[in-house]
This record gives C-alpha cells, sequence and structure tokens, in this order.
C-alpha cells in the first residue's frame, strides 16, 4: 500500500477508537496530520483568547520543516500506537 493511502486509511481508523485520546495526543495527531497534508503553516499566531486555536496553531508549527513523507509517516506510527493503547470499536 502507498504511504498515501495508509495515510488517509489512518486518518479514517482513528476515528474509531475506543477511547479518546489526550488531548497532547490529539494535538500531535493534529499537527501531524496538518503538516503531511499540506505543509509548513502560513497562519499567523492566533490570539491568547483563542485557546484552542492558538494550541493547534502551536502544534502545527511543532511539525514546520518536516517534509510530508515523513510527517504522515510518523503519524501513521502515531494511529498504530494509539490503536494498541485504547483499541478500536468494534
Amino acid at each position: 500500500m502507498a504511504q498515501s493511502e495508509q495515510f488517509k486509511l489512518s486518518a479514517e481508523i482513528v476515528k474509531g477508537l475506543k477511547t479518546q485520546p489526550t488531548n497532547d495526543e490529539l494535538l500531535l495527531l493534529y499537527g501531524l496530520y496538518k503538516q503531511g497534508t499540506i505543509g509548513n503553516c502560513q497562519s499567523p499566531e492566533p490570539i491568547m483568547l483563542f485557546y484552542k486555536e492558538k494550541s493547534k496553531w502551536a502544534a502545527w508549527m511543532k511539525q514546520k520543516g518536516k517534509d510530508k513523507n515523513t510527517a504522515q509517516s510518523e503519524y501513521c506510527n502515531l494511529v498504530l500506537k494509539l490503536i494498541e493503547k485504547y483499541g478500536l470499536v468494534n
């Protein structure tokens, strides 16, 4: 299976975890997903009043400079770890 196909499949599978991942895990998933699909974040930093958006922006910025293939591979590996940790809904 091509990496981009595995990446898309992982993005669907992660929605079926038995338990929601921690906020840190969700932010890491978000940052890797955005880097793997769009590349480096070009959006301006949100103001502090928008805590959720600022957290997501920061998670994406942590992945800055990582090429899309690496981000996709790390995303897929993280999804596998989360499946091991939380299991999937049957």
